[in-house]
Parts: C-alpha cells; sequence; structure tokens
C-alpha cells in the first residue's frame, strides 16, 4: 500500500457559518502496481479528493478532519502533520499530480527539454548537480520520449510547435519523471482523440505495472475506467457510495446509483432505450438527510431519508454504503 486515507473531510468555507461539503468522510487506499479510478458526476468531490491528497490547500478550501498517509520505504507519513516546507520536499519526489488540462502548463518560453531538466533539477540538492548528473538526466528524458512514443526531436521545440495530444503526453511524462510512488491524474485524456487517447492510457497502465507505483486516476468517462482501473471508487455528491475491482463492479454493482452510471454505457446490439435518473445532484451546503442519494433513488425507503448508510464490505474488497445491502 502506498496511500491511505482515513476518514477524510475537506469542505468549502463560503461565509463564517456555511461550508460546501465537497468531500465527507472518505476513506480508501491505493496499492503499489495498481490504478484505483475515482468516478462519479461533475461536482461530486473527485477533484477535491485530489487537492487534499496532495495538500494543495488554498482558501477556500480546509481540511476538517481525516488523515492522509503514505508509505514510503517502510515509514508512515502523515502529511497534515507536517510543514509546508517539508511537504514541498514530498511533492515529484514522493507523489505527484497531473492536472485537468496539463498541456496548458508547460512553459510556452521554455523547449520541451529544457522543461524537463528543470523539472528534473529543481528536486534536487544545488551540491548534487554534476556534469555526471546532466548526462544521466539526458539520457533519462530521452528514454521518456520513447516511453510515450513521440520522436527525440520535439525536446529542441517550444510547446506551441507540438498538437494538443502531444503536450498532453509530455505533460504525463513530466509527471512521472522524477519517479514518485503515488501519481494522481485528473481526467488526463479529457478533450483528446480517442487514437491518442487509447496511446496515453496503455502507456499509464504499462508504467505502473513496471515501476510499481500506486496511481489514482480520476475520470467522468466509465468506459475509460473499465479498460484502465483495477479498483474502482464511486463517489456521490461528497461521499463515497461504492468501492469494488473493476471487474466486478461492472459485472455487479449493488448500489442504485453505480447501477445508473454502468447502466447509463452504450452496449453492441442493445436498442433498448436507455432511462437515465430523475433529479439532480443535491446542495452540498444543505444536502438531505440520510443517504444523499435518495431523492434520486428508485429503490428508496423511508430509512433512507432518515439514517446515513454504513460504508460496509459485502464481500471480499466490495464496499457500498445502501440500505439495501446491509449485513
Amino acid at each position: 500500500m502506498n496511500l491511505e486515507v482515513r476518514r477524510l473531510k475537506g469542505y468549502y468555507r463560503v461565509s463564517s457559518k456555511i461550508d460546501v461539503k465537497a468531500v465527507d468522510d472518505m476513506t480508501f487506499s491505493a496499492t503499489a502496481g495498481e490504478i484505483l479510478g475515482v468516478a462519479g458526476e461533475s461536482g461530486c468531490g473527485k477533484t477535491t479528493i485530489l487537492k487534499l491528497c496532495t495538500a494543495w490547500i488554498k482558501y477556500p478550501l480546509k481540511v476538517v478532519g481525516g488523515q492522509v498517509i503514505y508509505h514510503h520505504k517502510g515509514k508512515e507519513i502523515d502529511l497534515y502533520s507536517l510543514k509546508e516546507d517539508q511537504i514541498k520536499k514530498l511533492r515529484w519526489n514522493i507523489f505527484t499530480l497531473v492536472p485537468q488540462a496539463a498541456m496548458n502548463s508547460l512553459n510556452p518560453v521554455r523547449k520541451i527539454g529544457k522543461i524537463f531538466e528543470e523539472t528534473i533539477f529543481s528536486h534536487k540538492p544545488k551540491q548534487k548537480i554534476d556534469q555526471e548528473l546532466h548526462k544521466e538526466t539526458r539520457e533519462r528524458i530521452r528514454n521518456a520520449m520513447n516511453d510515450i512514443g513521440l520522436p527525440r526531436e520535439i525536446l529542441s521545440m517550444y510547446p506551441c510547435q507540438l498538437s494538443g495530444g502531444m503536450k498532453q503526453r509530455v505533460a504525463l511524462s513530466l509527471g512521472l519523471i522524477t519517479r514518485p510512488s503515488v501519481v494522481f491524474c485528473d481526467e488526463p485524456t479529457s478533450g483528446l482523440d480517442l487514437v491518442t487517447q487509447k496511446g496515453i492510457l496503455q502507456f499509464l497502465r504499462k508504467y505502473t505495472l513496471e515501476n510499481k507505483i500506486a496511481v489514482m486516476f480520476i475520470n467522468h468517462d466509465m468506459g475509460v475506467h473499465a479498460q484502465l482501473s483495477d479498483t474502482l471508487l464511486i463517489t456521490y455528491a461528497g461521499k463515497q457510495v461504492e468501492s469494488a475491482p473493476t471487474k466486478e463492479m461492472f459485472a455487479k454493482p449493488l448500489h442504485p446509483y453505480s447501477q445508473a452510471l454502468i447502466g447509463s454505457l452504450p452496449v453492441i446490439g442493445d436498442r433498448e432505450r436507455k432511462i437515465g435518473l430523475t433529479g439532480s445532484p443535491p446542495s452540498l451546503i444543505d444536502p438531505p438527510p440520510g443517504c444523499r442519494f435518495h431523492p434520486r433513488c428508485p429503490h428508496v425507503m423511508d430509512i433512507c431519508s432518515e439514517l446515513e448508510p454504513e460504508y460496509q464490505e459485502v464481500a471480499p474488497k466490495h464496499f457500498v454504503a445502501c440500505f439495501l445491502h446491509r449485513s
């Protein structure tokens, strides 16, 4: 296990008395050599989870409770017990984040090769940067280009000379070049054509297995998760509602919300009309009592609006928060 999240709560402060409960009591883990997928509608808290796990916490976001633990070289590192300068040493070394539209973060006045060098050297002690390290770094960067299927010639080019797909692959490679043990990806294939998307997903899968890193992969596309994720975590209105090995999740989703997400996927030969959920996600300023999904649930019971269901294991590695599956 490389990452362990315990009872995590992160709210956005709207006023002195009002909070948006974006992430409310989540517990999960990410294991070396595996990809943890996180899925759900827009506004369900996916990106906020990444911010909390990487300590990119700026007002109005605040940590209300919980722990983020990194397991590194036999030690437990409690992220929120560290000072800011200590956290900076962890970024890009133990964990890194590939944000949405990461290609737009490339410095437009720096050549690609220079961007890679600056990324690597900025996380090395200055006294250790010598000619041998420069030589090793150049070779590592060239190998990185081969890994993502780009010609080495682009190292002498500026970002504006690359296509969107090429820049996105460069951005993903930048997130991996310092060899972190945990990588957070926030929709890294968003807006790309299917061929480029497939190439990035295949590269990420191969890199994860070969280097035994843990990856948390945020994406709203359930089809992408079916191809990539080993474990799938479903979130709704700031709450985790179900998690299971991805194959099991798609074969037998238990939570009504998970069933709706997976049931919305097109299937070859299926001519039946898809019926979507009624209503819309609740306000996270004043979420409904009990289960937050109950106003839209087709199987709602009286207890659903009164009590919050416990998030419990109903089968090996399969967790769900629903009164339909009480033990």
